[in-house]
């Protein structure tokens, strides 16, 4: 299946204003697109790529004075299949980690291992392990809290969204990360786009999305504790440890958001979106 994604994002800065933007799909999916990547800004300005620490696309560009718009748009194959479940994958333990997977089952910014290990323990430990326990976890993080746009916080951590028990598609990923890395099972966070495809529509804008990936059986899964379901049509655009790592736009500098569209459809060879696209 074809799918389209992109995004428009417009701030209004009161000055020149560098930018470090994460929206672009992953180096993995480039291989899957149907044709070059558009991207363009207005006003035109240069902009520099580069790959960060965990692999993922930055671009570096400096936004003018006034209003400023950042597009992109692409369309790409995808397998039409779900996440994959694999409720046969293993835990390994750590001194059989991988090297290059031992990062994430550091404690950080939004994800205080150290402060919700012992809740971890006394809620999880005795949770047979492996795939189950994983979904536990992802289970508890989706019921625990309350999905709510008007009450979404740039600054709340996993400990805080556990007390508060609300947050958006963030939170709930923070939250089953700090639980899982505090039980030394290797998990990070994504950030990407999701659109609607197979399920019914929301009824809302689209955004961005966040959930998480978790190393088991000696490859990486996605679970999703927001939606906590397996989907179709996921494309990553940046993982890291926590939302710190993987922002939209880093700006080094106020700025004003005017206008922020995102999209993720499943097209036609002419592009144009399939309305009521539904998959077994």
């Amino acid at each position: 299946m074809l799918i389209r994604v992109g995004h428009q994002i417009t701030i209004e800065a009161a000055r020149d204003t560098p930018l470090i933007c994460l929206v672009a799909p992953h180096v993995s999916r480039q291989g899957d697109f149907t044709g070059p990547e558009l991207v363009e800004t207005d006003p035109q300005v240069p902009i520099h790529s580069y790959f960060d620490l965990y692999g993922n696309i930055c671009r570096r560009l400096i936004a003018p004075a006034g209003r400023f718009t950042l597009r992109g748009d692409v369309i790409l194959r995808d397998s039409g299949q779900k996440d994959e479940v694999a409720e046969d994958a293993a835990e390994w333990p750590v001194e059989a980690l991988p090297d290059d997977v031992l990062t994430f089952l550091r404690g950080s910014r939004y994800v205080e291992t150290d402060l919700i290990s012992q809740e971890a323990w006394d809620l999880f430990g005795a949770v047979p392990s492996g795939w189950g326990r994983v979904q536990h976890i992802v289970d508890y993080a989706h019921a625990r809290l309350t999905f709510d746009y008007q009450q979404a916080c740039a600054t709340r951590t996993a400990t805080e969204a556990n007390v508060e028990r609300v947050g958006v598609c963030r939170d709930f990923a923070h939250l089953a990360l700090a639980f899982l890395r505090a039980l030394n099972i290797p998990a990070r966070y994504v950030n990407g786009y999701l659109g609607d495809i197979g399920v019914p529509d929301p009824g809302h804008p689209m955004d961005f999305s966040a959930w998480i990936e978790v190393f088991l059986g000696g490859k990486w899964y996605t679970f999703d504790p927001r939606n906590n379901a397996p989907r179709i049509g996921r494309v990553v655009v940046a993982r890291g440890l926590d939302a710190t790592d993987v922002p939209l736009i880093n700006s080094f500098g106020q700025h004003r958001l005017q206008e922020f569209l995102v999209w993720c459809d499943a097209v036609d060879e002419a592009g144009n979106k399939i309305d009521g696209m539904a998959f077994a």
